[in-house]
């Protein structure tokens, strides 16, 4: 049973590689390639939220708001936001992604689509069909 649990770390270790370069790739692309993960995450905060000021950012991450207002600008330099003045209230930003911004928010989910289309073009139809029975009863 050992050797069969280390075949098969050593297959997902593969697919991880395959991920973390299909990763790499849309952070080279966007020329960030020293993006931080923790950034990453903001930028995904960001995205799932779609309507976001800097105080709902600062609750939702458990940062001040000059913290926050210092990680925008830091994104706003990257081309990774910008500022939108609310059209009621003149004194609310919201905090919108850019392309560039949105690439990199979703940049993990990207990859796994690269991977599971490399997979797909790997297998044929009865083994796309088992892999998918088999990965199922994973809990």
């Amino acid at each position: 049973m050992m050797e069969k649990k280390e075949r098969l770390f050593i297959v997902f270790e593969n697919l991880i590689k395959i991920r973390s370069e299909c990763s790499c790739q849309i952070f080279s692309e966007c020329g960030l390639s020293d993006i931080t993960l923790k950034q990453i995450g903001y930028l995904k905060v960001i995205d799932e939220c779609g309507e976001v000021t800097f105080s709902k950012l600062a609750r939702i991450t458990s940062n001040s708001k000059p913290t926050i207002t210092e990680m925008i600008n830091k994104f706003i330099k990257m081309e990774c936001v910008y500022r939108e003045k609310c059209q009621d209230d003149g004194r609310i930003f919201y905090i919108r992604l850019t392309e560039k911004g949105q690439m990199l928010a979703r940049a993990e989910e990207t990859a796994l689509l690269k991977v599971i289309e490399r997979m797909a073009n790997s297998l044929n139809e009865k083994e796309l069909d088992t892999l998918i029975e088999i990965l199922r009863k994973v809990r």
